[in-house]
């Protein structure tokens, strides 16, 4: 399993709850050189990212090699309550994925 890279603020306000997220990874290209050696640097980035609430997708992106390292996400959605769960699910091109879940604020 692998580890948990996301760090996460959902806020509930009113009718709606807004979601802050950040990713820690490196989002490699697999177009750099090592400085070193001289050898391409192998591609891993996120492939995909989903989250949901209540069992219904609130948000799905493709991603790809033009995002930047440690992307930053932010976005709204309709409904949401304080105490709820958000099940936040990741790929990365290279295969390894995982599910990690926050509480709403």
């Amino acid at each position: 399993m692998a580890k948990k890279i996301l760090k996460v603020k959902a806020k509930a306000s009113g009718d709606r709850t807004k979601v802050k997220m950040m990713a820690k990874h490196i989002m490699e290209s697999g177009q750099r050189k090592d400085k070193k050696t001289g050898e391409l640097i192998p591609a891993k980035f996120l492939q995909e990212l989903k989250v949901e609430h209540g069992g219904k997708v609130v948000f799905e992106a493709s991603l790809g090699t033009a995002v930047s390292k440690n992307p930053y996400i932010a976005f709204n959605f309709a409904g949401g309550a304080k105490g709820d769960e958000l099940v936040l699910t990741w790929k990365e091109n290279t295969g390894a994925s995982a599910t990690e879940t926050v509480k709403v604020k």
